[in-house]
């Protein structure tokens, strides 16, 4: 997982599926009826962007200068400490028998396996696999069922000699035989598993997951055999470089590009690096594709959205100087967008005994925000989508997606008050002076996760909400920015400064009106009659309850690639501001951010990123599981770092995960997203933007949204040749 602008998302087999997975209301989706009813999936918010062009139109040879986040620890994407470029090496060296298409579902890969069906469902669910007579390894062996066989040993739990971070799947599998041939293999499991194409991908030769040593060891720092298109030739620490080479034994296209380097490099310096010529290819921040985006103006892609503007705006005729020095430096590079398959979301700490174990104080904060111009705030600008992400467990276009998010309810100031006022806290009420050193109400989680809380696990039907009153029209009150303190602290709503403005930066400019019921002001619960008006500023004064005031304690990274995610923690602490909700900002280094903070449940709000999975039964799970009790005393919360979570959850993850019936699996998933939306542990708030500054004769490369790279078709254009225009999402 990752937050934006820090560190890495893991790759696939590390902390993404570490227990079971990484990718995130009572309202109950009905099971789809009739073939006119539109899919709630929808389609990708945006396409990929990769300069596509044939085969025939790029150049034999060259090497691709790729920028990564590191040199990765190891090789083997099934160990703890794997990362994003663990998995961008597995991609081009190892077989994967699924990979995600354009709409981030699982599609069969041809290069390795002619067919895979489930064959038998009693007494036990069969799956057949038939590979492409042609898959060999790197040393001439041919792919088979041996190699099967020695993942399943190594990846199903049952040997705790193998250090491996997850065994989700192959803890379900009874046997692995050969089939009729050399090519097929049977799968049989002891239970049944609907997420089986997330299996065997990617997969390492039997020689890796033959022995503990091997596994633990031998593949932390070298692939003696692999099966891609390419290979790795040499990993270079000092140089902080991976070197990948054409595969002499690849029985497919042959690869374009004579080599591939990976180099680490830190997102604050890329700019500089592709600007000297020392990089072809790198992710980039909003502020350095801005720069580089002069030098090359491109059209819009069409699946961007019509409401979002260009990346540059609509005049580049009027360059500062800095901007005309920019567009030469940057010459020959061009900036490809598209949207992540993962989201940001809000995570709100449910552990321990803050205000936030309240189930209505976490539906009070999800109803004080406005998502959608969160949204608007990160990709408008960028000329990208800005439309909220609806669901925890999948994304738009993803076979699982529904916008479930009315189980929660969108943005009503009225009903957030309401639903404080219904958990004591009243406004203006008499607050305790605060010792030294002593927090406001915000939670105190200890380092082993917290202690675990008496949880009622009320799980409310979908249509149970807080009554709502008339609107009355009532205004925005006027909202304050933030008061420094000691500690990089600083409490949102405690200075001169004015709303829309913080830092220097422009901040919220609502204007929106938003009506609903006054609360009197006296007793915990109590509501005034409809219509009352307000007092002059209530929409703003501090709640307050046992003598403590209404603060939470919103942490965020301080490093120069998190500006966004600080930007919309200013704006939330605006909005929750509008509803007596006062938040202190506290920024941490990048490097004790998740670790110190998130995953030790030091926080009461957070911002981090979950990737949008095609098996959320079994990925997911482990991120909404509720936590339970360990041996020791602390409490295990696997992923789930809110500590929010219910039986009626894990038991949908459970049935989704065990039908084979995939109609019925999607139900049931989307009945899970409905339910962890009505329990206001996390509120996902936009899919993460993807800025990939490229030079314009590479082809085939660039933001590749949900699809995996086809690395066998990246190269550089002929001269003379020019690119196919970029695809649609539709």
């Amino acid at each position: 997982m990752s937050h934006d602008g820090v560190g890495t998302r893991p790759g696939r087999g590390a902390v993404m599926r570490a227990a079971a997975f990484l990718t995130t209301g009572v309202l109950a989706l009905p099971v789809l009826a009739g073939c006119s009813d539109p899919d709630p999936a929808g389609k990708p918010l945006a396409g990929q962007d990769v300069a596509p062009a044939a085969r025939a139109r790029i150049a034999d040879g060259g090497t691709l200068r790729w920028a990564v986040d590191s040199v990765p620890e190891t090789l083997n994407t099934f160990q703890s400490d794997a990362d994003a470029t663990t998995s961008r090496i597995a991609q081009a060296t190892l077989p994967s028998m699924y990979r995600l298409d354009e709409s981030g579902r699982p599609e069969r890969n041809e290069a390795y396996l002619e067919s895979a069906e489930v064959v038998e469902t009693e007494p036990k669910q069969v799956v057949l696999y038939k590979l492409n007579q042609q898959a060999v390894w790197s040393d001439g062996r041919e792919i088979g069922a041996a190699d099967f066989a020695a993942q399943w040993r190594a990846l199903s739990g049952k040997d705790s000699a193998y250090w491996t971070a997850r065994n989700a799947g192959y803890d379900r599998i009874q046997k692995i035989e050969r089939g009729d041939n050399d090519l097929e293999v049977r799968v049989t499991f002891a239970r049944s598993y609907a997420d089986w194409r997330s299996l065997f991908s990617p997969l390492y030769p039997k020689e890796v997951m033959g022995t503990p040593d091997s596994f633990n060891d031998g593949a932390r720092t070298r692939l003696k055999v692999s099966a891609g298109p390419f290979t790795v030739r040499k990993i270079d620490r000092k140089g902080d470089e991976i070197r990948l080479t054409r595969n002499p034994r690849w029985w497919g296209e042959p690869a374009k590009l004579n080599e591939i380097v990976l180099r680490a490099v830190p997102r604050d310096e890329r700019a500089t690096e592709l600007a000297a010529g020392r990089l072809d290819l790198a992710d980039v921040d909003p502020a350095a594709a801005r720069r580089i985006a002069i030098a090359a103006p491109r059209p819009e892609n069409p699946s961007a959205s019509p409401s979002g503007t260009p990346l540059m705006g609509p005049d580049l005729k009027k360059l500062t100087p800095a901007q005309r020095k920019d567009k030469e430096r940057f010459h020959g590079f061009e900036i490809r967008k598209s949207l992540e398959p993962s989201y940001t979301q809000l995570a709100l700490n449910g552990g321990g005994d803050g205000p936030l174990a309240d189930e209505r104080v976490r539906r009070a904060v999800a109803r004080a925000l406005d998502r959608e111009k969160l949204a608007e705030t990160v990709l408008r600008p960028l000329g990208l989508p800005a439309e909220p992400v609806g669901s925890h467990l999948a994304l738009s276009g993803q076979a699982a997606y529904a916008d479930n998010s009315g189980a929660i309810g969108g943005q009503d100031t009225a009903e957030a008050q309401a639903l404080l006022a219904d958990a004591g806290w009243v406004p203006g009420g008499p607050v305790k002076e605060k010792k030294k050193g002593e927090k406001a109400a915000g939670s105190e989680a200890d380092k082993t996760g917290g202690s675990a809380k008496k949880e009622k696990d009320k799980d409310k039907d979908s249509g149970e909400k807080t009554e709502k009153a008339k609107k009355d029209g009532e205004k925005d009150g006027e909202s304050k920015s933030g008061k420094k303190s000691d500690d990089d602290t600083y409490i949102v709503g405690e200075d001169d400064k004015g709303a829309d403005e913080q830092d220097g930066r422009p901040l919220a400019q609502d204007g929106k009106q938003y009506g609903g019921k006054q609360l009197s002001g006296g007793a915990p619960g109590a509501y005034a009659p409809q219509g009352t008006a307000a007092p002059a500023g209530a929409a703003t004064r501090q709640l307050a309850k046992d003598g403590k005031a209404l603060t939470l304690r919103f942490v965020v990274p301080d490093g120069e690639g998190s500006g966004t995610l600080r930007t919309v923690a200013d704006r939330i602490g605006l909005m929750l501001k509008r509803v007596g909700i006062r938040t202190e900002v506290t920024k941490v280094s990048d490097e004790s951010y998740f670790k110190d903070h998130i995953a030790s449940g030091q926080y009461d709000l957070a911002l981090y990123s979950w990737p949008g999975s095609a098996f959320p039964a079994t990925d997911a799970r482990p991120i909404y599981a509720k936590p339970v009790p360990a041996a020791d005393g602390s409490l295990n919360v696997e992923q789930n770092y809110t500590r929010v979570g219910t039986d009626q959850v894990d038991q949908l993850f459970e049935q989704a995960v065990s039908t084979l019936d995939e109609s019925e699996s999607r139900s049931l998933i989307r009945k899970a997203d409905s339910r962890i939306w009505a329990a206001a542990g996390s509120i996902p708030l936009y899919q993460r933007p993807q800025l990939t500054a490229a030079r314009t004769d590479l082809a085939n490369a660039g933001a590749f949204g949900f699809t995996a790279p086809v690395f066998e078709d990246m190269g550089f254009l002929k001269k003379g040749a020019k690119g196919q225009p970029a695809p649609s999402a539709s």
